[in-house]
């Protein structure tokens, strides 16, 4: 079929002088480009006119529109039941994927989960699930949709055939300084996650220190904005703001994390990471109609985890797609990395603040993320913090300890986690873990 001609430069004038652009407009310009019938300069202007002024929520949805059809959009009306998802933005240690996924599904909620590398100091779910020996991401859709009838779940990367133009847009955004726009970020966010072929989603959008929001005000918006766009869509879309002031959990690497997981999985795990894991779990279940409010969502979700069900979704999706369980079972038989190391503290007192992001570069460090794109990641490399904010500790206690083969970075590994730990001789304030939660009837506090 043919499209509207639009005059590009007209388009990027309008866009520089604040006005509004229609549907038309922007799906113009995104299949233009697509197509190579607009050049990398011209879009650039664009992507950086959009920065400046915004976009509203209309044009975020149109732009979410156009990147979304530029490829597959997933159909799986064959699939039984109410199809849910989660999508976080990101942080340092944050694994809640590994631990939700498997307790939804228990609960009879389809997941199909696509998910990303990691890359800076954020840790990549698929980089997590690859740690696993033989566990495979790369499925085609057939695949893809036997899985989730079969298992209720299904983990795995972006396909090539799923919102390419957003792939593209990506590269030029990060090579334009335009990556941070929210709305840009909130239409790259849901053109994936909506072509995955989901009925909803469940936000997990993080601020402070490791988290890609810095500011809490940013967080907000970039939450009103990705929820704006589900509901534009028809999708009911629910989102939490989440404190990333220091890292989730204790462990912060590929393999470390599964471990955490499957510890979480077993009924232990850290207490911050199963207050958001079953608050996001507990609004899925309700989501997917499995509940009739998101308190008995997260009963539901708890009693997954105590009944052992839960566990056993997480031992069945390993199996099928390729991974060994015996690792599951027997986590302490998974190879540990060559270099085992303390950290230790250098004065009394409390810890007051963790500078997560610091905290995440020294897992790359380590081994466990990458710089590049192309960058290899060791699963066995990471940390296991011992002390969180508004622990005690003494001087020369261990607050850490470093798992790298990297032998040549653990003096530099050693200081940087030193130098991210404040400590101070009176207790700090302590941090509320969720602070509002966001859904098609605006901004709430959340009384957690």
């Amino acid at each position: 079929m043919s499209h509207k001609e639009f005059n590009t430069v007209s388009l990027i004038r309008k866009k520089r002088e604040g006005e509004t652009l229609t549907k038309q407009e922007i799906q113009y310009l995104v299949r233009a480009y697509t197509d190579d019938r607009i050049p990398d300069y011209q879009m650039s202007a664009f992507l950086m006119a959009s920065f400046l002024n915004g976009l509203n929520t209309t044009e975020a949805a149109a732009l979410t529109h156009s990147m979304l059809h530029s490829g597959i959009v997933v159909d799986l009306s064959h699939v039984k039941g109410t199809k849910v998802d989660k999508h976080s933005t990101g942080g340092v240690g944050d694994k809640l994927s590994l631990i939700l996924a498997p307790i939804v599904a228990a609960c009879g909620v389809p997941v199909p989960m696509i998910s990303g590398r990691g890359l800076g100091h954020t840790g990549g779910t698929l980089d997590k699930l690859e740690s696993i020996p033989g566990f495979t991401v790369d499925v085609n859709l057939d695949r893809y949709k036997e899985i989730l009838e079969k298992q209720n779940l299904v983990l795995v990367g972006q396909t090539e055939e799923i919102a390419p133009a957003d792939k593209r847009l990506y590269a030029l955004r990060d090579v334009t300084a335009t990556v941070e726009s929210i709305p840009l970020i909130a239409g790259s966010i849901m053109s994936k996650k909506l072509a995955e072929g989901i009925d909803a989603l469940v936000l997990d959008v993080k601020f402070g220190s490791g988290a890609f929001m810095k500011k809490h005000e940013d967080a907000v918006k970039l939450a009103e904005t990705l929820v704006g766009i589900g509901e534009e869509f028809g999708k009911e879309t629910i989102a939490y703001l989440t404190n990333m002031e220091q890292p989730l959990g204790n462990a912060v690497g590929n393999w470390l994390e599964v471990k955490e997981s499957i510890d979480c999985l077993n009924g232990g795990g850290p207490e911050d990471v199963m207050e958001i894991t079953h608050l996001l779990a507990g609004t899925m279940i309700y989501l997917g109609k499995q509940a009739s409010t998101i308190e008995e969502g997260i009963e539901k979700s708890i009693k997954s985890i105590e009944d052992g069900s839960a566990f056993q979704k997480w031992i069945d999706i390993v199996e099928e797609q390729g991974g060994d369980s015996s690792v599951i079972i027997n986590p302490e038989s998974y190879p540990a990395a060559d270099y085992i190391e303390e950290v230790s503290a250098t004065g009394d007192g409390y810890i007051t603040k963790m500078d997560a992001f610091a905290m995440g570069m020294v897992s790359v460090e380590l081994g466990a993320g990458r710089r590049a794109k192309e960058d290899s990641v060791d699963p066995a490399a990471g940390f296991i913090l011992h002390k969180k904010i508004g622990d005690k500790v003494k001087e020369g206690e261990t607050f850490a300890t470093l798992y790298t083969n990297k032998q040549e970075m653990l003096k530099t590994a050693k200081k940087g986690l030193q130098l991210a730990i404040t400590i101070e001789n009176r207790p700090p304030e302590i941090l509320r873990q969720i602070t509002h939660k966001v859904d098609k009837n605006g901004l709430h506090n959340y009384g957690g």
